[in-house]
């Protein structure tokens, strides 16, 4: 499908690629992943192998996902993605509840599924927007094609977590409808699909706007590669990044920080239960979290235009050790104050990166590259969780539950200042080419 006329392939792609996230990542079920899955009949082992079977698909099909995109073109794959992305849902929204092995096998299909769209639109669908705006010469425009995304995107799972938690209660919703006169009740076997369906209507969403994208001129698609091509492929996007001190930082300083916050970020109901936040308050701190995206996006925009690589990545820093540092004293009921810090460095982390490596790759290579980076930041994130898992059950082992999670968390500022010293010793001497105004 050509361009509106009067409209450039850049305008519609960037337009449509943030379209496209949006609607892939505000997924309603997400406020009550778990509970959804252990509601259908799931234990919590099986549920927890399921988690890894889906990290598991994505390590191993990130980068081959990003090879292929290069190859054979970047619009393929995001489409593919958005078939998988409906297929999932499908398939989960068909599941039988308290279906023992049948019920089991429905949820690691749609694990699969949900793994593979992960990973085949992990690069393909950034390497599709920032390629058209290159083949017209507009490519710094892309840190307020990033801006736009930032704040689309928080508006988007704003409206994901709240609605997807409001519609699995049963409780709230036969409330409502006794207030506008409507006699009937729902049950928790009925409303816990409710997220599902709404999210099978963003899947077609994403489908239909995947149709609409435009493969760049210079970018038309070739022959699926073969075995031998594709490992080429990915040993040469690899010993680029090797041999690119650059790229190594941005990608290296980007999983340091995303990490750690990640880490977080996944316990971070723990947190606030340890810090004696009602759990009835849980939906609108992630709401907020959500949120603050809307005004962190124009900031990110500024910190990563106006300065050098070393001065943003170092404020960055600065800003998430601010977070944990707090997060580390847990200061009852105020201590949430400081999950704000640490969700605008993570948004910005995002944002950087994606300028950064952008502007630094040649497009033959973009997709397999972003490819890299996404595998490193999932790679980073399991090593500093699997960290943390050995603090929870070493401090555990001398307490509660509580005083584990407590304990856990004082490692995370320690962890990210050490590794900070390390990358400050790497990366010394390409100090000049970091302090350079971009």
């Amino acid at each position: 499908m050509s361009a509106p006329p009067g409209q450039h392939i850049a305008d519609q792609n960037c337009r449509l690629f943030v379209l496209f996230r949006v609607l892939f990542n505000s997924r309603f079920y997400y406020p009550v992943l778990a509970v959804l899955f252990l509601d259908l009949g799931l234990t919590a082992t099986q549920y927890t192998l399921l988690n890894f079977v889906w990290a598991l698909v994505i390590v191993l099909a990130e980068v081959p996902s990003g090879v292929l995109a290069d190859r054979i073109g970047r619009r393929p794959l995001v489409l593919a993605a958005a078939l998988c992305m409906v297929a999932e849902m499908l398939v989960l929204a068909a599941a039988p509840q308290n279906g023992g092995l049948l019920l089991f096998l429905f949820c690691l299909l749609n694990r699969v599924l949900s793994g593979l769209a992960e990973a085949m639109a992990s690069g393909a669908d950034e390497s599709l927007a920032f390629d058209a705006l290159a083949d017209e010469g507009r490519e710094r425009e892309w840190p307020q094609v990033l801006a736009q995304l930032m704040q689309w995107r928080a508006v988007g799972m704003v409206v994901a977590m709240l609605v997807g938690s409001a519609v699995y209660d049963p409780s709230l919703l036969n409330a409502l409808a006794a207030s506008a006169g409507l006699a009937f009740a729902l049950d928790q076997a009925t409303t816990l699909r409710f997220p599902i369906y709404l999210n099978l209507l963003t899947a077609l969403g994403v489908l239909i706007v995947c149709l609409r994208m435009q493969e760049p001129a210079r970018r038309s698609g070739g022959a699926i590669p073969t075995t031998r091509q594709a490992v080429e492929s990915m040993l040469d996007a690899g010993r680029w990044i090797a041999r690119n001190p650059l790229a190594l930082f941005v990608i290296i300083g980007g999983l340091l920080i995303d990490s750690v916050l990640r880490v977080f970020m996944t316990f971070g109901s723990a947190y606030y239960r340890m810090i004696d936040l009602p759990e009835a308050s849980f939906g609108i701190i992630g709401a907020t979290m959500a949120g603050i995206g809307i005004v962190v996006a124009p900031m990110a925009r500024r910190l990563v235009t106006a300065g050098s690589m070393l001065r943003t990545y170092g404020a960055l820093a600065a800003l998430a050790l601010l977070g944990l540092v707090g997060v580390a004293l847990g200061i009852p009921h105020w201590g949430v104050l400081f999950a704000l810090p640490l969700s605008a460095a993570m948004a910005a982390v995002g944002f950087a990166v994606s300028h950064y490596l952008n502007a630094a790759v040649d497009s033959r290579h973009r997709a397999t590259v972003l490819s890299f980076k996404g595998l490193a930041f999932n790679l980073g994130y399991g090593f500093v969780s699997l960290l943390f898992a050995l603090a929870l059950r070493a401090y555990r082992d001398t307490g509660s539950a509580g005083d584990g999670v407590a304990g856990a968390l004082t490692l995370l500022p320690v962890w990210l200042v050490f590794t900070a010293l390390i990358m400050a010793l790497i990366f010394w001497r390409h100090r000049a080419h970091l302090l350079q105004r971009n």
